[in-house]
């Protein structure tokens, strides 16, 4: 079990398997528990002094200059937790809910919060019995923060709201609590506001897709060298000579990861001669369409990675100084845009891996393969109609591509008159990369029964793994019968990582992502 030393840096490999759902331990380690003394104690004489700090002695949003006396400073967090869990809509899923409560203690220790040692020690307790609150995922335009779906994570703290078992039940806090052997908490001064300032359910959202997409990116290379296999196309497009003319980092990687996969080909070698000059863009453009995708999820990756390790609170404590900062490092925006572009490239992805699909379907497209690929086509519809169901996914895609960044609407009686809509924007993303795991095992079953037509040649390494994954579930298609439980498994594969871990053990090293 990875362990987290709350506060310090959050790498790539520990977030990577928080998001897909491995266990963690939590450290709160010596350094963070000083941190976060440190600005308690200044909350402490802020809350003792006459100066009007947001949040600490004032309202909130548009009522920032109504002024709350010292002996309620506690009723006004515990308000500001009850008056902002509307959430609506289905609850998120639980690596998301872990995710986004790591995100948030781990920006507590950070030391910018104000919040007490026994707050911090709590959460903990609660991260570690595997009980997550219900957070229902609509409700947050990410400005302030994802403040409705956090103000749901915070309300066990207070002995409100709900908890969800690690069986799925859904409890009243205060009983779920009695059973997990933790007491709900009085707030004091800035607590209940430093529960729920930040976008951490977004980037949760966000990192949970982007654990996915990590592992799509190299299936959809998979996909691709099969459907090259199925097609009896060339590789000459994956030459490294083509890149390095024009080196963007995703396409020498995708092309990279092709020529491995397609290394042994007998296919290649069986048509050296033929009169063919070139493939469709689906296939000769791979390279730059995967490539260009690639270089999106590094981008994507990039900015959720440093969200991660960010203090989002407003006002900033900052101890060392001894003073406060009021300013909008909760705003959404630097993750919603990366968001947004990860769902253009998982678009991207999506679009090309339904036109292979289509030429392989296509007797127009290419003249070695049966129409629809069934041995009598006609009284067989063969697979005709995923690609229907394919050519929706990526269509949907298509709205899903729509910007949610672009959109702002003034919220807070328009004190908060800018927003990112960056829970939208992960929301989106999330539903994208679902259509196109499908898309991709749609590709798979379509290139593996297109190599049922040439099986005396064997494919490439990589693609001839992926074949054979396939075949070890799922028979060849001799006529039509009941084809959506078999979509299903291979569905499964591909999101399990099945198939991209038997191409990579066969050509001996990992794909790029």
């Amino acid at each position: 079990m990875r362990t987290v030393s709350l506060g310090e840096r959050l790498d790539r490999d520990t977030l990577l398997a928080a998001a897909r759902g491995e266990r963690l331990k939590l450290r709160f380690g010596a350094e963070a528990l000083e941190r976060v003394r440190r600005a308690r104690a200044l909350v402490d004489r802020i809350v003792a002094g006459e100066q009007a700090v947001y949040g600490v002695n004032t309202g909130f949003g548009a009522l920032a200059r109504e002024r709350i006396p010292a002996a309620e400073v506690g009723t006004l967090q515990r308000n500001l937790l009850l008056s902002h869990a509307v959430g609506v809509g289905p609850d998120l899923s639980a690596v998301e809910k872990r995710l986004a409560l790591l995100l948030r203690i781990h920006s507590i220790c950070r030391g910018a919060s104000g919040v007490r040692p026994e707050v911090v020690r709590w959460l903990i307790r609660l991260f570690d019995s595997g009980w997550l609150p219900r957070m229902p995922e609509q409700g947050s335009v990410g400005a302030s923060g994802d403040l409705a779906p956090l103000a749901h994570l915070a309300l066990p703290l207070i002995g409100a709201g709900e908890l969800v078992s690690p069986e799925g039940r859904v409890v009243p806090a205060r009983r779920a609590l009695a059973r997990i052997g933790l007491e709900p908490l009085e707030l004091a001064a800035k607590e209940g506001l430093a529960l729920i300032n930040g976008v951490q359910v977004s980037n949760a959202v966000g990192l949970a897709a982007w654990a996915r997409l990590c592992n799509l990116s190299a299936t959809a290379d998979v996909a691709a060298a099969l459907s090259v296999e199925a097609l009896m196309g060339s590789h000459r497009p994956f030459d490294p000579r083509v890149v390095r003319l024009r080196p963007h980092r995703g396409a020498r990687a995708a092309a990279a990861n092709l020529r491995r996969l397609l290394r042994g080909s007998q296919v290649v070698k069986s048509h050296a001669g033929c009169g063919r000059v070139q493939d469709p863009y689906s296939f000769r453009c791979t390279p730059q369409v995967h490539g260009a995708a690639r270089d999106a999820l590094h981008y994507l990756e990039r900015a959720l990675l440093l969200e991660a390790d960010s203090a989002t609170d407003n006002p900033l404590v900052f101890s060392d100084r001894g003073d406060t900062i009021s300013a909008g490092n909760f705003h959404g925006q630097p993750i919603a845009l990366p968001l947004d572009h990860g769902a253009l490239a998982v678009t991207s992805w999506a679009n090309i891996s339904e036109r292979r699909i289509s030429t392989l379907l296509h007797p127009a497209m290419n003249n070695m393969l049966p129409a629809f690929l069934t041995p009598e086509p006609g009284l067989n519809s063969g697979l005709m109609i995923p690609q229907v169901a394919a050519a929706a996914l990526a269509s949907e895609c298509k709205v899903l591509a729509h910007p949610a960044s672009a959109d702002t609407i003034p919220t807070s009686a328009d004190q908060e008159d800018h927003v990112s809509m960056a829970n939208h924007a992960a929301r989106k993303l999330r539903q994208a990369v679902g259509n196109a795991e499908r898309i991709l095992a749609i590709e798979l079953y379509t290139a593996a029964q297109g190599r049922e037509f040439h099986r005396e040649l064997r494919a490439g390494a990589g693609a001839q793994a992926a074949y054979e994954l396939l075949r070890k579930h799922l028979p060849p298609l001799r006529g039509d019968r009941y084809l959506g439980p078999e979509l299903d498994k291979v569905h499964e594969l591909v999101a399990a990582g099945a198939v991209r871990r038997a191409a990579e053990e066969a050509i001996g090293r990992p794909l790029a992502p």
